[in-house]
């Protein structure tokens, strides 16, 4: 095979409110802690079981920055599209550690808000067919997921 592909595609629930940081140039940084639910019967008793995984999100474009930290909240449902990187660190203790994240980087990714306008436990924000979408590849901008003709709020992108 000639070449290689790195996709992650996520459609989960926000664990946590979305955690916000700069560099020192003052560009943001946002972290998702998004988790992803999987049901079902077990032969053995007939019970229904659950299982869900956690995954780290890390965001580096600015545009999606901005509509995670002002958007977003725990319990949001999101649609994330990214790439899977894996990072080595230094605890404090001096030990290597290894974390695995899907990270949108500046040209790269998408974030999609799920939620509706009406849902009070998701924080959401959107019109009948889902939420607002913002995608940060090469020659896109941002449009609203359903036509968005209803809108009353002016959205900042």
């Amino acid at each position: 095979m000639a070449g290689s592909v790195n996709k992650v595609i996520l459609v989960g629930n926000l664990g946590r409110d979305p955690e916000v940081r700069h560099t020192q140039d003052g560009s943001p940084i946002v972290q998702l802690s998004i988790a992803t639910s999987d049901t079902w019967k077990d032969r053995a008793t007939g019970e229904r079981r659950e299982r869900t995984e956690w995954h780290r999100v890390v965001i580096f474009n600015e545009h999606l920055c901005k509509i995670a930290e002002n958007y977003l909240k725990k319990g949001s449902k999101v649609y994330v599209e990214g790439a899977l990187q894996t990072r080595k660190w230094t605890d404090q203790q001096g030990v290597e550690k290894y974390t695995t994240e899907v990270v949108l980087q500046r040209f790269n990714g998408e974030l999609t808000m799920l939620d509706g306008r009406g849902d009070n436990d998701g924080g959401g924000y959107g019109g009948d067919n889902g939420g607002f979408s913002e995608s940060s590849g090469g020659g896109g901008g941002s449009a609203p997921a359903g036509g968005g003709s209803d809108f009353d709020d002016e959205i900042p992108f």
